[in-house]
């Protein structure tokens, strides 16, 4: 009976080290910050679409509970695509955060500008995929100080599903998109300096955005 109990107790754990699934269809399992949610179709397949409630100017966020973590691997699908009636600006701006702090002021993040990947001028689809660290390191302050260091080109299309996946570790973080095994961006010095926190779906500003198959595994 004492093994048994042994047993019981630690196979959350177990299960948790491998891989813990989120039902993106759920909303009880996320806190919002300036974001609306809805659970759509795109492309036939059911997912969780969100936009931020300050279409114009500000990001969504949408935090998952229950979720704390310093180092692990994050998986998902995931779709952006510029608003109808976007200004210019739009790129169809989507990703995710992870060692996010629970009032959602602070974290890392990799995003895609989906809108970039095919577009004729070079430069933009240099900037496909995007670093930042909140606050201190917008993407503004990383290309002026960094040029190039903190973005990548990867090949996408505006709202179809793309699948990502984040490994993290101490100070280096890896991107990696459509199940590559070489990343898309790799960043060894990662700038929040709290390595623990929780994991968020990120939207930009003038955005559709859409997510499913979230699986986060912690090392």
């Amino acid at each position: 009976m004492r093994i048994f109990i042994i047993l019981f107790f630690l196979s959350p754990l177990v299960l948790w080290s491998q891989e813990h699934s989120i039902d993106l269809l759920d909303e009880k399992n996320f806190i919002l910050d300036n974001a609306q949610i809805s659970f759509e179709k795109l492309n036939g397949l059911e997912g969780l679409k969100a936009v931020s409630i300050s279409q114009d100017t500000g990001r969504a966020l949408i935090i998952v509970r229950d979720i704390t973590l310093e180092d692990g691997v994050v998986e998902l699908d995931l779709a952006g695509a510029p608003s109808p009636g976007a200004p210019g600006f739009s790129r169809g701006f989507v990703g995710l955060t992870f060692r996010t702090s629970e009032n959602g002021k602070a974290y890392e993040c990799f995003y895609l500008r989906a809108t970039n990947a095919r577009a004729e001028d070079q430069a933009r689809r240099n900037h496909t995929a995007q670093y930042i660290s909140v606050p201190g390191y917008e993407w503004s302050d990383l290309r002026q100080s960094y040029p190039g260091k903190y973005e990548a080109y990867v090949d996408m299309v505006p709202g179809q599903w793309t699948s990502v996946k984040i490994e993290f570790e101490g100070e280096t973080a890896r991107l990696f998109v459509h199940g590559n095994e070489q990343p898309t961006l790799i960043v060894n010095d990662l700038k929040k300096e709290e390595r623990t926190g929780g994991i968020g779906l990120w939207v930009g500003p003038a955005t559709d955005a859409y997510f499913k198959n979230l699986r986060i595994y912690k090392k």
